[in-house]
């Protein structure tokens, strides 16, 4: 079996294709996630789309018609799910908004809540309600120092207050409204390094402390694991971890967790089209393959009438993010 090195350290990272008993291979696509672009309106330390205010790469017109056309032409998609940058700032995002709710497919937004209070974007919260999406907004802490650290002065207390407006529109509480929250785990500054907590018991407190500091209410808590893509990455090099850090992700490599992973039943649409197996492929331009070895863009879709044309899923060392201890996925844990 080889072995990768990763620095002069020289720690052994066994290949992630190799650690897994049987090659990972894609279900029936059912999920479509598309990252409409890289505007946002924070510039947060442990963001894996390196998105900010200075970014203005986005989603074009012709790749939106494109998109709208897969939605409607697939019925076998279940979900759209939007993502960025602030997927609210970008090219397209309520006319793809629009065409899944037509078809009637359940959309996800991934709101950094914060996004309301900007000049131009007041009216996302009425106009999530009343298209019924699916909110999964970033709160990475409970405690306001822990999330202002991670995501900018002030975030958290502008979160807390879009929190408390959804709730006034239903969110949190009406079934047809549902609002997630996401938890991710401080950038570790040493070598001890941890993963999430229980979902289940740190979804209890996060709901105790909400509910009862700010009257907030929501559905579910999802914990996510800080993979070592993007600003995570950078921020691991300057500290002299990112060999360590994988190190302990594949330390902890869970095989229960692979055959739950995300990647299985999605495709990842970057702003330029292309097709990728996950959002993490995506930021480190590792596209997907066909059987042939052919890279995809949604064109190629089309054109073939098919969103099934992937059999080996693309891997890296950073995928022991998703299978360390109980998985970690768009949806939070796995197992």
């Amino acid at each position: 079996m080889q072995i990768q090195s990763l620095n002069s350290l020289d720690i052994k990272i066994t290949p992630f294709k190799q650690k897994v008993s049987h090659t990972l291979t894609k279900t029936n696509i059912s999920i479509l996630q598309i990252n409409l672009g890289k505007r946002c309106n924070l510039a947060c330390t442990h963001c894996h789309v390196e998105a900010g205010p200075k970014r203005t790469e986005e989603l074009t017109p012709d790749i939106c018609e494109q998109l709208i056309e897969v939605i409607q032409k697939f019925p076998q998609i279940k979900i759209v799910d939007l993502t960025g940058g602030a997927p609210e700032m970008n090219y397209g995002f309520k006319p793809l908004v629009e065409a899944a709710s037509r078809t009637g497919k359940q959309v996800i937004v991934r709101s950094n809540l914060t996004i309301y209070f900007v000049d131009g974007f007041g009216d996302l919260p009425e106009y999530f309600a009343k298209n019924k999406v699916r909110i999964v907004a970033s709160l990475p802490c409970y405690l306001a120092d822990n999330v202002d650290k991670m995501r900018g002065s002030g975030v958290f207390d502008s979160s807390v207050q879009a929190l408390q407006w959804l709730n006034r529109l239903g969110y949190g509480h009406k079934p047809d409204l549902i609002l997630d929250l996401v938890y991710n785990p401080q950038l570790p500054t040493s070598e001890k390094f941890s993963l999430a907590p229980e979902q289940s018991n740190l979804e209890k407190d996060y709901k105790m402390f909400l509910q009862e500091h700010f009257g907030i209410m929501f559905n579910n808590l999802f914990t996510i694991t800080n993979l070592p893509v993007g600003r995570t990455k950078m921020h691991l090099e300057r500290q002299k971890l990112y060999a360590n850090y994988l190190h302990f992700l594949e330390s902890h490599f869970n095989p229960s967790t692979v055959d739950y992973l995300m990647c299985r039943d999605q495709l990842s649409i970057d702003y330029l089209g292309n097709v990728y197996d996950c959002d993490f492929n995506q930021m480190m331009n590792l596209p997907a393959k066909t059987r042939n070895g052919e890279t995809l863009t949604v064109s190629k879709l089309l054109a073939a009438g098919s969103l099934d044309l992937i059999d080996e899923i693309q891997t890296a060392a950073y995928c022991y993010g998703c299978t360390a201890g109980c998985g970690s996925s768009c949806g939070g844990a796995l197992v």
